[in-house]
């Protein structure tokens, strides 16, 4: 199917069957196309120019703290003001657009709800354009789900999470839909199809449009979404700053640009997030090609790291001096049904970890489990009895350059190495399969961790590192333990169950990924091509 639009040539993929001709009109279509002949090029430069920037830390160069831009860091300015519904951010819960998933978030008792197109859902046509009706029927209050098997119905209560939307990064092209044959910008199509669908019963909500940006890289990527927002605004004639965005700190090159960050989107932005998972996987791909930067198990480097609590309070004093929000990282656990000791260590391992960000000044704190919002909210209803701490500064904390890169301590184990395998390969299979939030091991697991876990495993074998038992990790030690791994994954899903999985694509993409000679900058680029 192809639409002239704007004088260009707007078409969908040949695998495209259902056009959701209510959802994609032909004005909606309009404003892509829009979008991509007015951006489409600057993102192009933009992806050009990380290239260029891994070239340079791959002939040693470090992050820096940007010499051209000292005086927006030296002198005194704050962004616009936070709109009344996101001023109290203590809790957020963030998960994919699923019908059932959305109405169980927004009746959480989070105060906001981050609705992902990025990281936790994999982009298929029908979950694209399935998580926009979604949501224009949350934005509606209309959305509702009955279970096929239990009849239970699910509906909206009176008083609702705030709603946010992550759409997907730069990086990352919508195959489905191409102007002049020419694939669309994945980011503009989740931002736009939002905007133009819901941004006028959102004013009517009294609400507005609200956005979160993710892995950005430069403060010349967040000029160019300043740049959308203000293209879009104007374009359907909607009051200036009705959207705000929260941008993640989620790349180890953003860290160094905080408020340079912030002053591009001086207009628009309320928060920073700090994104943990991706920023370790950030801080391993960048210093791939430097010597010494080996991170050991991911599953030791935590928000207590040097390097990882430098960052987090980093990110804490520059927004307060800026006057927005620094919204804390993750809590991934979900409840164990079958094992209350377990589940109770689980929950208290949450307890604290949202003690100590509350205590280091955070605004706010990421959940992905309805069940982990009453705690989170109790530790911050605790320790922060206003609606934000902004007012606190934080001027004595000095962190510098040393400090956003210092190596963690800690060592590489066989167990390690193989619950990258296993957790690696089993998100990829239900990646595949259509599903970006995968409960695995009692954690609500996305793409973030799948790229860590192959990006480690890359690493590791790369420079041979030595485990803790003295080895060094060949590849043939890596062969060996990844078809062990792999043999027990066809044990436990069982000659018939086997079938109706994607193991064994998901098997040789990610054992290719790992043994590689090139390094390959996101898991989600070839895994695309076969959903």
């Amino acid at each position: 199917m192809s639409l002239l639009l704007n004088q260009h040539t707007l078409s969908f993929s040949n695998d495209v069957t259902n056009y959701h001709s209510d959802l994609l009109t032909d004005e909606a279509l309009d404003f892509i196309t829009a979008l991509h002949e007015n951006f489409n090029k600057s993102r192009l430069n933009l992806l050009e120019n990380r290239v260029q920037q891994q070239c340079l830390f791959d002939a040693g160069e470090k992050p820096e703290f940007p010499e051209a831009t000292k005086t927006i860091r030296d002198q005194e300015w704050t962004a616009a003001t936070i709109p009344h519904d996101l001023l109290d951010r203590r809790v957020e819960i963030t998960g994919p657009t699923d019908r059932k998933m959305m109405i169980n978030a927004l009746n959480s008792g989070a105060k906001t709800f981050m609705a992902d197109l990025e990281d936790s859902t994999a982009p298929t046509w029908k979950n694209v354009i399935q998580g926009q009706i979604n949501l224009r029927d949350a934005v509606n209050r209309t959305i509702s789900f009955t279970h096929p098997i239990k009849k239970k119905k699910y509906t909206l209560n009176k008083h609702i999470a705030t709603l946010l939307v992550r759409p997907r990064g730069w990086h990352l092209n919508e195959k489905h839909i191409l102007v002049n044959n020419e694939e669309v910008s994945a980011s503009l199509v989740d931002f736009g199809l939002y905007f133009f669908t819901n941004v006028q019963q959102l004013i009517e909500n009294k609400s507005g449009a609200y956005f979160y940006l993710p892995k950005l890289e430069h403060y010349l990527e967040a000029r160019l979404w300043n740049e959308v927002f203000l293209f879009a605004e104007e374009y359907l004639k909607v009051p200036k700053n009705t959207i705000k965005c929260t941008a993640l700190v989620e790349t180890i090159t953003a860290s160094h640009q905080l408020d340079e960050l912030i002053y591009e989107l001086k207009d628009y932005i309320v928060g920073l997030n700090c994104g943990r998972w991706d920023y370790i996987f950030s801080y391993i791909k960048k210093f791939r090609n430097q010597p010494g930067f080996i991170v050991p198990n991911r599953d030791q480097v935590t928000m207590t790291s040097p390097f990882m609590d430098a960052y987090s309070k980093l990110v804490i004093q520059r927004c307060h001096k800026r006057g927005i929000h620094a919204i804390g990282g993750m809590a991934a656990q979900i409840p164990i049904k079958n094992n209350k000791t377990a589940n109770d260590a689980a929950l208290e391992k949450v307890r604290a970890d949202k003690e100590r960000e509350v205590k280091n000044g955070h605004d706010g704190t990421w959940v992905a489990h309805p069940d982990l919002v009453a705690i989170a909210l109790s530790e911050f209803d605790k320790h922060m009895p206003t609606a934000n701490q902004i007012e606190r500064t934080c001027d004595k904390v000095v962190i510098s350059e040393a400090d956003l890169i210092e190596i963690p301590n800690g060592t590489v184990t066989e167990e390690g190495i193989r619950k990258n395998i296993n957790v690696g390969v089993l998100y990829t299979e239900a990646w595949l399969r259509g599903h970006g939030a995968v409960a695995l091991y009692n954690l609500m697991e996305d793409a973030a961790t799948a790229e860590i876990s192959r990006t480690q495993l890359w690493h590791w074998l790369k420079n041979k590192v030595c485990l803790e038992d003295g080895r060094l990790f060949t590849i043939d030690l890596y062969k060996e333990i990844f078809d062990d791994e792999i043999e027990k994954l066809i044990i436990e899903y069982g000659k018939g169950g086997i079938k109706n999985t994607k193991l064994k694509l998901a098997t040789e993409l990610f054992d290719t990924l790992v043994t590689s000679e090139k390094f390959e900058e996101f898991l989600t680029l070839p895994a695309y091509k076969h959903i």
